[in-house]
């Protein structure tokens, strides 16, 4: 830690919270850059403190993009992690100001911004260009309420990149540093943390492997292992989805998961249940485990197997054929196998299957109810 460069930026830090405190709406942010800049340019600290130092004056002249095609292959990997880079940050500041502001946020459109805007900026040798969260945040603490704004920011830097370069050089960093820091403030909401560990553990670890992930690696290193985390997460809990056993809910002719609700009747000779997900190639074994595992435990009182397919949306091949082994292996038991309540596609593709030559006929018309009570009443199962 330096001594003067610390001090600098508490200076600065202490100086901004009494304007925000005291002067509120006051280009606070502005007046500190004045002082710190003139402060610096009349003593000798400029050689003691990290400055901003020499920035190119004028405006950026418009040509194509030198680009060889022989620097095409090195270039796209840092093309690519700069779009994902932008793109998160962009939308993320984007969602802090939404939800501040109770405005909707068409992510769409920021996507079709930002491409817009990086492709101008190539022909003017250009930084990549997205709506980061630092900048977004001072922009805010100055007052802006419309993209208007950001007109009159361009029409500034325009002129200072004119005529205040020279001026600009002994800006000590610790001062960018330290109204960054004022501006961001308001964007960082710890209990929002909590709020995660309360309501989704899945979505907390992702966001604490990002944190951590960031601070450790650097930004582009962070973002791609939380990116690589939150993929595998998501995978192992579509790979163990929840397969709930249900019950009649009394007085009613509905069906809920038995597990959550101990008064819900058990019907007698019956086992149905859901899977609360897709019914895919990666979890067709874990579904057809738990299932065979409570038959085996009911066995002998059982007659009906019925699987409710409301809750799976989706069913590929896997799951079809997964459908088949289930058949056979209750067939084997002396147990009835019936699927119900499977959306159109679903059904296309168990017909497809010959599915239906072994459960028995899949359409929209029969409910979980229907079966059951066919069987309750003695009927004959279609």
């Amino acid at each position: 830690m330096h001594p003067v460069v610390t001090a600098i930026g508490f200076a600065s830090l202490a100086l901004l919270w009494l304007g925000e405190k005291f002067l509120p709406s006051r280009p606070i942010a502005l007046f500190l850059v004045v002082i710190s800049v003139a402060f610096v340019s009349m003593t000798n600290l400029a050689g003691h403190v990290s400055t901003v130092g020499e920035i190119p004056s004028g405006l950026p002249r418009f040509s194509p993009p030198m680009l060889r095609i022989g620097e095409v292959d090195g270039i796209l990997p840092l093309a690519f992690a700069t779009l994902l880079l932008s793109y998160m940050e962009s939308v993320s500041a984007g969602r802090a100001f939404a939800a501040k502001y109770n405005y909707k946020l068409d992510v769409r459109q920021e996507l079709l911004g930002l491409g817009s805007a990086n492709l101008f900026a190539a022909f003017g040798q250009g930084y990549p260009v997205a709506g980061g969260l630092s900048q977004s945040a001072v922009n805010e603490q100055a007052g802006a309420k419309t993209p208007l704004s950001l007109i009159f920011a361009s029409i500034t830097l325009a002129f200072c990149l004119l005529f205040f370069t020279g001026f600009l050089q002994n800006l000590p960093k610790a001062v960018l540093a330290a109204i960054v820091l004022m501006a961001v403030k308001g964007l960082i909401k710890f209990r929002e943390i909590g709020h995660l560990w309360q309501v989704s553990r899945l979505e907390f670890t992702v966001a604490a492997v990002a944190l951590i992930g960031v601070l450790l690696f650097g930004i582009l290193n962070g973002v791609v292992v939380a990116a690589v985390v939150s993929i595998l997460l998501l995978l192992h809990h579509a790979a163990r989805p929840h397969v709930a056993f249900l019950g009649r809910i009394p007085g009613t002719r509905r069906f809920s998961d038995l597990a959550r609700h101990r008064d819900n009747e058990q019907i007698s000779g019956v086992l149905a249940f859901r899977v609360e997900s897709p019914i895919v190639y990666f979890n067709v074994d874990h579904v057809l485990r738990v299932v065979l595992d409570r038959v085996e435990a009911e066995a002998k009182s059982l007659r009906l197997i019925v699987c409710d397919l409301s809750t799976s949306p989706t069913v590929d091949l896997a799951g079809a054929r997964m459908f088949l082994d289930l058949y056979t292996e209750i067939a084997k038991r002396g147990m009835i196998l019936r699927l119900v309540e499977a959306h159109a596609s679903v059904r296309d593709l168990l017909r497809i299957e010959g599915a239906e030559d072994r459960v028995g006929r899949i359409d929209r018309f029969a409910t979980l109810n229907d079966v059951i009570e066919a069987l309750s009443e003695g009927g004959r199962i279609i």
